[in-house]
């Protein structure tokens, strides 16, 4: 369980009024897929990047862990 308040984060060097335009949030386009249409019914998926498999699963309570 995380136990740090959010608030106790700050940047460094910087107050938010000095933030420059180019930190702007921008929307970007992302491709989204469902996690119905990867996962097809299965609680478990490989995915192979860069030589190395990792998997995918659904949790028993719904969230994804991704391991090497």
């Amino acid at each position: 369980m995380n136990s740090h308040n959010p608030s106790d984060f700050h940047y460094r060097g910087r107050r938010s009024d000095d933030v420059p335009a180019r930190f702007d949030r921008v929307a970007m386009s992302v491709r989204t897929l469902s996690s119905n249409a990867l996962f097809q019914g299965e609680h478990e998926i490989g995915i192979e990047h860069h030589g190395a498999l990792y998997r995918l699963k659904i949790t028993r309570q719904g969230k994804l862990i991704l391991n090497k």
